[in-house]
């Protein structure tokens, strides 16, 4: 199959180099031309290091000549410039392309989910959102790894899977595309307020609390917006949520940690060259649980940490000293 990749960071690359082991004809797209560069000299990426890709993949700064005439095309940008990266792709994508969104976020000033700003730019239903409990780098190093295909078209769900499925990259299809983009986007905030727990250093029992009640935040979201609450039990949400949470090589979960120990948030950002999704989406998960008005006292807690100023042993006795309530909704 002929597959576009847009977007060349440590993901990008992870899913390229997969689809280019899996015999596919693989272009993709960088917007840094240095790494477009590397990727075709020495099959290497500044985002991705130790790991040498499949030297089939084709890199280019030219949105033409990676999208021109693919099968799958493979949205795997920042979130923030998701709706930006679409458009430049949208005037050569084939018409009978499917679209995959492997970003993970809510829009900011829409509150879309990527998905819906695919289906919005490209003019049509059925994007196919690929998540679950990921790092690039193992899965660039072949190990063992299960992911999720949703999407409202069963067929496009399944080529994808098909499209993916290797021996160490086990692809399950869902439905429910809400449930399975919130669980993946969510996840990244409450990984910032485990990692600000851990850099207060205030244990184990705590780190669980935060990981459990930041589940029954991401369901009762989910809920409210339409998503199946046994999606949150599964890959995109509860396996993503433990892996985000607790993985050392969660960018996410390390700047929590900097935070914790004493960091601003633009001193924790200062020379981090890579994304940590988590700051924007916090912003946005903030404002959609108030849009549809869901209680999210986690969600409350890391924005006053982040963008309000307050100190975040403050925001952690806060937490705790709210109204004893039952632990599931009645």
């Amino acid at each position: 199959m002929k597959c576009a990749v847009v977007g060349a960071g440590a993901w990008g690359a992870a899913l390229a180099d997969r689809l280019a082991r899996n015999t596919h004809d693989v272009r993709i797209w960088a917007y840094e031309p240095d790494v477009a560069e590397s990727i075709n000299s020495s099959h290497q990426n500044r985002f991705l290091a130790d790991v040498t890709l499949a030297p089939s993949i084709v890199a280019s700064t030219s949105m033409k000549d990676v999208v021109s005439e693919a099968e799958f095309v493979i949205l795997v940008a920042p979130s923030h410039v998701t709706r930006a990266v679409a458009e430049a792709a949208q005037p050569h994508l084939s018409r009978d392309a499917i679209v995959v969104v492997a970003s993970k976020g809510i829009e900011q000033h829409s509150l879309a989910l990527m998905t819906e700003i695919a289906d919005d730019v490209f003019n049509r239903r059925g994007a196919v959102a690929l998540s679950g409990p990921t790092f690039a780098a193992e899965v660039a190093r072949g190990q063992a790894t299960a992911v999720v295909a949703a999407s409202t078209e069963r067929e496009a769900a399944d080529r994808v899977q098909h499209l993916f499925h290797a021996p160490a990259f086990r692809v399950y299809t869902q439905h429910d595309v809400i449930g399975v983009e919130l669980g993946g986007a969510v996840k990244n905030v409450m990984a910032l307020a485990t990692g600000i727990a851990e850099g207060l250093e205030l244990g184990f029992n705590a780190r669980a609390a935060l990981i459990t009640r930041g589940l029954a935040e991401m369901t009762r979201l989910g809920v409210a917006l339409g998503a199946d609450p046994a999606t949150f039990a599964g890959l995109a949400g509860m396996g993503d949520l433990v892996l985000t949470c607790t993985g050392h090589l969660s960018r996410n979960r390390s700047l929590g940690v900097e935070i914790g120990r004493g960091k601003t948030l633009d001193e924790a950002l200062a020379g981090r060259e890579t994304v940590a999704e988590g700051v924007i989406t916090t912003r946005s998960t903030k404002a959609l649980s108030e849009r549809v008005g869901v209680g999210m006292p986690i969600v409350d807690a890391a924005f006053s940490v982040l963008f309000e100023g307050q100190m975040p042993r403050d925001a952690i006795v806060d937490l705790m000293n709210r109204d004893p309530r039952p632990e599931r909704d009645e």
